[in-house]
């Protein structure tokens, strides 16, 4: 395939109409500490159609974030949790696990949710959260992720959707995206292109997810 800086193109197997018809509908919580654009998307997805499940709740821990500006849009509940008031990781999540099963959640979403999880975290939801990072994982791991690719001069990065386990931006990858990386990027330019990406992939990783949560996970690569 020859990329074009303007294109979305992309392959997608299977496509998310025939992965959303083998799943009964999913109870999603969502976490988000600024913007919220993937969370827009999910929800976007939800509406259309194209995603069989219903948003929960909302969690976000910026006070200023815009994802709750979001969330209210569309009238979902938003929660703040702000990490600053609790005085270690543990006690954090463990208010985070309470408020995400209080509210009946069954699937998390990590939709740019910029704190580390500890094993209360994952413990509570095994197998069942789901990040999107903007790197083709395992490479550039981390919050810097598209400076990493810039400054490594790689041509081809991207974007991962994967299961979240203890270890960060680690986990079984569920759906990739490549991106080529232009001559004249900067970490805005390329990270816009990326997200575009992002929006593309994320919906259809958690039907997958969902979908193949019976059985043993296969990665299927988005190109």
């Amino acid at each position: 395939m020859t990329f074009r800086p303007d294109s979305t193109l992309s392959l997608v197997s299977p496509s998310i109409s025939d992965v959303c018809r083998q799943v009964a509908p999913l109870k999603l919580g969502i976490m988000a500490s600024g913007n919220g654009s993937n969370f827009d998307v999910v929800a976007q997805a939800i509406q259309d159609g194209q995603l069989n499940a219903q948003i929960q709740v909302l969690i976000y821990n910026n006070p200023s974030a815009k994802a709750a500006v979001r969330a209210a849009n569309r009238g979902v509940e938003a929660v703040l949790l702000n990490h600053r008031n609790y005085k270690n990781r543990e006690d954090f999540d463990d208010q985070i696990v309470q408020t995400l099963q209080h509210y009946d959640v069954e699937w998390v979403i990590l939709a740019g949710w910029m704190r580390l999880l500890t094993s209360v975290f994952i413990d509570a939801f095994p197998d069942k959260i789901i990040n999107i990072h903007p790197s083709l994982l395992p490479s550039f791991k981390g919050i810097h992720a598209v400076e990493q690719a810039l400054a490594s001069g790689v041509k081809i990065t991207g974007c991962t959707a994967h299961i979240a386990c203890l270890e960060m931006d680690s986990g079984p990858i569920l759906i990739q995206a490549a991106v080529p990386v232009l001559p004249n990027d900067t970490a805005e330019t390329l990270h816009a292109r990326i997200q575009i990406q992002e929006h593309r992939i994320l919906p259809l990783a958690i039907a997958l997810a969902a979908s193949s949560s019976k059985t043993t996970l296969s990665p299927i690569h988005l190109g």
